[in-house]
């Protein structure tokens, strides 16, 4: 029916295939539908519901060239997510952040307890493999119901299936409730599939054998393209026209320097801070 929010499926070998496909298919195929964002004079967004699986989130190419931000950005980000480095910007009763991604996930508080929900999640698939209750969840109904910012992420879910070889791979779910297609989307699942691969590692150490990163699905109940920047994005299709997939992505390799500089960027703010204090 035209009335209805469309549900997209994509499915590739790597994140860039899988993300640029889901944000193409959006613009063709979603809904359009207005904001609580928009401007008087904003067209009105495309949106749908996406799920994006992706087979080898690990494979080469793992970057797409066209994600908007820069390559140390997008290291700051994945330690932002995995390593906790701004959970001391969150300061609510200053008008500042009121969560973290990792904070939620790491620190969760909740009645006067703080709970570690991702050391729970290797206990658990340590414990017995096939649960299926290896979950962490984001969402405080206390503080993010009255947030003009209130998280996106919602829930990341994780088990471990093994192959005809034996070999155990570790699966992982994440749950959105609202995203950006085209300016946070990739940023988003570059980060989570590297708390994927850290997860990975630690059941390796305690089940004493090799846990493999197996594939990623990402479940979005809004994927969208605001209307504010249908023009820029349109500069994204052209790009995607004219250029081979080879000159839209980049290897991991390429990216190392870049992740370096920005590692050196955060010692040194870091070093600073101490200072300070």
């Amino acid at each position: 029916m035209t009335n209805e929010l469309p549900v997209i499926k994509v499915e590739a070998r790597t994140l860039p295939a899988v993300w640029e496909e889901a944000v193409i298919k959006t613009w063709k195929d979603g809904f359009p539908i207005k904001t609580e964002y928009d401007k008087p004079n904003d067209p009105p967004s495309r949106d749908a519901t996406m799920i994006m699986v992706a087979q080898e989130p690990f494979a080469q190419p793992r970057i797409h060239r066209a994600f908007p931000g820069g390559l140390e950005d997008l290291e700051v980000y994945r330690q932002e997510v995995v390593d906790g480095i701004h959970d001391d910007w969150i300061m609510p009763q200053e008008g500042k952040w009121t969560y973290t991604y990792h904070q939620r996930m790491f620190a969760y508080e909740i009645e006067g307890k703080v709970v570690d929900q991702i050391a729970y999640i290797i206990k658990k698939l340590k414990d017995a493999e096939c649960s299926r209750r290896a979950q962490a969840i984001t969402w405080n109904p206390k503080i993010d119901t009255i947030t003009d910012d209130p998280p996106c992420l919602q829930r990341i879910w994780f088990r471990i299936s093994r192959g005809s070889d034996d070999k155990p791979f570790l699966n992982m779910n994440t749950h959105w409730r609202s995203r950006d297609a085209y300016k946070a989307a990739f940023m988003n699942m570059f980060a989570l599939t590297d708390l994927q691969r850290m997860i990975a590692e630690k059941l390796s150490e305690e089940m004493k054998e090799q846990v493999l990163v197996g594939r990623y699905v990402d479940i979005t109940d809004s994927f969208h393209i605001y209307g504010s920047y249908h023009e820029e994005f349109k500069n994204f299709l052209q790009t995607v026209e004219k250029r081979s997939f080879e000159d839209r992505t980049w290897h991991s390799k390429f990216a190392e320097p870049f992740f370096e500089e920005a590692k050196k960027r955060l010692e040194a703010e870091k070093n600073k801070q101490k200072v300070k204090q």
